[in-house]
């Protein structure tokens, strides 16, 4: 069970990871890591792959970009849950 002070935590470390260089570099080539479709940097949202809410974490091996309509239909699921994801 992931508390909700954990959760807040890690949105806190996801939010200075944004700000980070290595976010910036990863978002400059525009593509989402689920669809592999071509955004605007500012398009672009930062998603954990393990869902905090899951008990992942704000880490550089857990964050990738994704465009705002993956991570809206990803919400809270594994990459190997999500069915859409797995189809492509």
């Amino acid at each position: 069970e992931v508390t909700e002070e954990q959760i807040r935590r890690e949105r806190e470390k996801a939010r200075l990871l944004r700000k980070q260089g290595w976010w910036n570099n990863r978002i400059s080539q525009g593509e989402c890591h689920y669809c592999g479709g071509h955004f605007p940097p500012k398009e672009l949202t930062l998603d954990h792959i393990v869902p905090l809410a899951r008990g992942g974490r704000s880490s550089k091996g857990n964050c990738v970009p994704a465009c705002k309509e993956c991570n809206n239909k990803k919400r809270d699921l594994l990459p190997m849950e999500w069915q859409e994801y797995l189809d492509k």
